[in-house]
């Protein structure tokens, strides 16, 4: 905690909140297995540290169609949480995948007023990725991220 009281890192933000009725829905692309196992387990650690037990997790074939499942979810749940992976080629199909999911995970955000957790992760390489991952030897954990961004954001605005 820091002097004023307020928690100081985002777990004890978490258990500081009071959001045991909050419904939420990972929706989780499907490629790249190893580092979306990572991402997925990353926002399930972050439900248990906010207590939210009422968590489902819906899976797409990759990135681009989180946006079209996520505005559907949105609906229905007080927060979304998107996870995906996209690895640079040699094409510019990187570049309209991740274009196409971060605007449309914006637009849903905006026009259905639900907190979208934006992890999908926009990566040169695979190793970029696993780092990111929240895997064991990782140096971040993008799953748990988006997942305590989505949550606390729909917890301040209730």
């Amino acid at each position: 905690m820091s002097k004023h009281g307020a928690p100081t890192n985002t777990s004890e933000q978490l258990k500081a909140l009071d959001t045991p009725n909050l419904k939420v829905v990972i929706v989780a692309a499907s490629w790249h297995e190893t580092v979306m196992n990572g991402l997925i387990a990353g926002a399930q650690r972050a439900a248990q540290e906010a207590n939210i037990a009422d968590v489902h997790l819906v899976r797409v074939p990759g990135s681009f169609e989180l946006p079209v499942a996520a505005r559907v979810l949105a609906q229905k749940y007080d927060a979304v949480i998107a996870l995906g992976v996209v690895i640079r080629g040699g094409t510019p199909h990187f570049d309209y995948v991740c274009q196409a999911a971060t605007m449309g995970l914006t637009q849903v955000s905006v026009e259905t007023r639900t907190p979208i957790g934006f992890g999908v992760l926009t990566c040169d390489n695979e190793q970029q990725a696993l780092d990111r991952a929240g895997l064991e030897g990782s140096s971040e954990d993008k799953g748990h991220e988006a997942f305590s961004a989505a949550v606390m954001t729909a917890a301040a605005l209730r």
